[in-house]
């Protein structure tokens, strides 16, 4: 959501920082816009739509100092007007997050006489360190007296033409790291933008501010103590985040899920049992007197949240909740201890989830574990265990390889909790672990699957509705194949219990409303057949994803593609492919916009 590439350094900037939006396009943006210093003055070009456009605008553009940002809209409509960066005297500034209190700094500022051009909260902080910088000329101090200011989440980068040279930048809530070279210094939201120029990396704190030239970096709180946060050597190559010879993005990481989970999974691929300790260094302690697990997580990620309920309850014996972290600090809950507070994030700075953790500790609840795919992420840093999915740089903005892998990581939270409690016998333990390590082999096989996948994908071009059905563990899979065919294709999408279909749903099913179901070989299986046989009698439209040996046959509306073979307790992972690849082709075939759809972001970082 929203990103700031920034740059000073001893060449012209404006090909890093055009090429380091690019790299954050998939974080979801409708704007576009770059600042640089040009003489005596700010040289600002700002475009709706693609970078591709501001590409195109800046082309004579140069300069050594300057910001760059991808707006996704919060306050104000997409428009050029709105778009980042915003002006104010010799300065100009870019922002991710919401400031909160906006409304009366806007108000305070207009009986200043300054003129508001935006709708945006963005615009007050320009305006205000304007105000700021006629009582206190040095840039730095004066963005530390405005940040003081600010309520609510932000990074920001400021340039100065008074002041060439330098780049200001400060985070308070919102992702912000350093890039640190020989030819120049650098900041952005993601590493993925900066290793065109560098793989050294510094990650502010919460409360950090720096300033950042050609030949030096300076890192304060905003009280002016200096600090010196480490330089890390980003694992990410820019191959990593090329396309290659895919057509997107989302097809590419599709297609990596099986080297994600060998990735992911390599922590167990030599050994014959699970400990603890892969979850850190205090996991046993930790673990022995937990009671209860409480899985906080948005989106997909809730999804593989409450797939491991189904486990977590039927291994390890372990009572375990799912909230939506949006919605849990929102309501009073009773406060345990003993309970683990598991946080899921892709990125490990989703806004909302991050909140929640916050709000879980606050509760004194401290025994907490972060299950993310980016290890400096806040709330990594935050969690007192951590388990760090090895999916790699997932762009699209559908996750995909990300989700997978956390199913792979929360099956291991389910042996290590059953493990210690004392409920995994040493030959239940090593079944599981074989099926783990000949999980990437069996999501080969399924994704083997895709020309057939390609041929039910023509049939849902026209269609505007569509049901997902699964049952047990497997009704977490059709939310997220639902959420899936609805975030890339615009098709209207709703998943049910199929058990739930008789309680209402059944009234929406007709010719029109394809249906599709999740059918593996498993104690389930009957009572499924008998919830199709009333989605068929109605005239529905059936699209059964089944097991080899499931005994599911083709007939007059009920079309039946069958996955290589049947995994068991690790189904769901083996399931949710082939609706990812459904999803991706019926979205080629309407033509939408598959990497970047409209009005969503990748990484959520304001409520």
């Amino acid at each position: 959501m929203c990103g700031i590439v920034a740059a000073a350094a001893g060449k012209n900037i404006v090909p890093v920082l055009v090429e380091g939006l690019k790299k954050l396009e998939y974080r979801g943006y409708d704007s576009a816009g770059l600042a640089v210093i040009s003489g005596a003055s700010i040289e600002r070009v700002r475009s709706v739509g693609r970078v591709a456009e501001l590409e195109i605008g800046s082309a004579n553009t140069q300069s050594v100092t300057g910001i760059a940002h991808t707006r996704w809209a919060t306050h104000g409509v997409p428009s050029e007007r709105n778009a980042h960066p915003h002006v104010s005297g010799s300065i100009a500034v870019v922002h991710n997050g919401i400031i909160e209190n906006y409304e009366s700094l806007r108000r305070d500022l207009t009986a200043q006489g300054y003129v508001f051009t935006s709708d945006t909260d963005t615009e007050s902080i320009a305006h205000l360190l304007e105000a700021t910088l006629k009582r206190e000329p040095d840039l730095f101090k004066a963005v530390q007296i405005t940040c003081r200011q600010l309520v609510g989440a932000y990074a920001i980068a400021v340039i100065d033409h008074s002041q060439p040279g330098k780049v200001i930048v400060a985070r308070e809530g919102s992702p912000l790291l350093l890039g640190v070279s020989d030819t120049g210094n650098y900041a952005a939201s993601d590493a993925s933008a900066l290793l065109q120029v560098t793989r050294n990396m510094v990650y502010l704190e919460n409360g950090d501010i720096a300033e950042l030239t050609a030949t030096s970096v300076k890192i304060t709180r905003l009280d002016g103590t200096p600090v010196e946060r480490p330089v890390h050597v980003s694992q990410l190559s820019a191959a990593a985040v090329e396309l290659g010879n895919y057509q997107h993005y989302m097809q590419k990481e599709i297609f990596e899920q099986p080297e994600a989970l060998a990735n992911t999974l390599e922590i167990v691929g030599g050994s014959k049992s699970i400990q603890p300790g892969i979850f850190g260094a205090d996991a046993a302690n930790l673990m022995a007197d937990v009671d209860s697990i409480l899985i906080l997580a948005c989106g997909t990620s809730s999804h593989s949240g409450f797939t491991a309920r189904y486990w977590l309850e039927a291994i390890a014996g372990v009572t375990c909740n799912v909230e939506i972290a949006s919605e849990y600090r929102y309501r009073t809950s009773v406060a345990n201890p003993r309970q683990l507070i598991v946080a899921i994030s892709q990125s490990g700075e989703t806004a909302d989830t991050l909140a929640a953790l916050r709000h879980a500790k606050s509760l004194g609840q401290m025994k907490t574990l972060a299950i993310c795919n980016v290890p400096e992420s806040a709330i990594v840093r935050e969690c007192a265990l951590r388990f760090i999915t090895r999916a790699g740089p997932e762009i699209g903005v559908a996750s995909t390889k990300a989700f997978t892998t956390q199913l792979a990581a929360l099956f291991l939270l389910t042996l290590v909790m059953a493990k210690v409690k004392e409920r995994l016998t040493p030959g239940q333990e090593s079944v599981y672990i074989d099926q783990l390590r000949h999980l990437p082999v069996a999501v080969n096989k399924v994704l083997e699957l895709e020309s057939d996948i390609e041929v039910w994908a023509k049939r849902f071009a026209d269609k505007h509705h569509a049901l997902f059905l699964g049952r047990g563990r497997h009704y977490p899979i059709a939310m997220e194949g639902a959420l899936k065919l609805k975030e890339i294709s615009y098709i209207h999408a709703e998943a049910y219990p199929a058990g739930e279909l008789k309680h209402g749903p059944l009234a929406l099913v007709d010719a029109d409303m394809p249906v599709i179901s999740i059918a593996p070989n498993d104690q389930l299986l009957d009572k499924l057949k008998s919830n199709l046989k009333e989605v068929q009698a109605r005239g529905g439209e059936l699209y059964v994803f089944a097991d080899a040996d499931s005994e599911m046959a083709e007939s007059e509306g009920v079309h039946v593609l069958r996955l290589p073979e049947h995994y068991g307790e690790l189904s769901p992972i083996l399931h949710v492919i082939p609706l990812q690849l459904l999803s991706y082709h019926v979205a080629l075939v309407k033509g939408t916009d598959v990497d970047k759809p409209r009005n969503l972001a990748k990484s959520v970082t304001v409520e």
